[in-house]
């Protein structure tokens, strides 16, 4: 494994011990839809959340959320789309990306809920 999938896999360790914290349940971890994943589905209440984790070692080049563009927002939506209908379900869904920041000695971890 390298360093940068090291680095994201740390994060994605770190965002399910947060939103467990948070009273999160989760449901599915590293789910794949064709040959991409959604991190994280979880229940929070009636609510079904896709969480997008993005773990970087500084912002020098912006904030990790940042990096969740359109076509990555287009993905999870159609995700979403395809889980619910497998596991045909009728709920309420909603989007959150979790932004982590890690180097030596600091820890930063942003939730945004409904990010999009």
């Amino acid at each position: 494994m390298n360093a940068r999938s090291a680095l994201g896999k740390r994060g994605e360790t770190i965002a399910q011990q947060y939103l467990i914290k948070k009273g999160y349940s989760l449901l599915e971890k590293n789910w794949r839809f064709h040959h991409k994943e959604v991190d994280i589905i979880a229940a929070d209440g009636a609510d079904l959340v896709f969480v997008e984790v993005k773990t970087r070692s500084s912002d020098w080049f912006g904030a990790p959320e940042e990096a969740v563009d359109f076509r990555k927002r287009k993905y999870l939506m159609k995700a979403a789309e395809a889980y619910i209908i497998m596991k045909n379900m009728e709920t309420n869904i909603r989007f959150d990306v979790v932004s982590i920041i890690l180097r030596s000695g600091y820890q930063s971890v942003d939730h945004i809920k409904d990010a999009f």
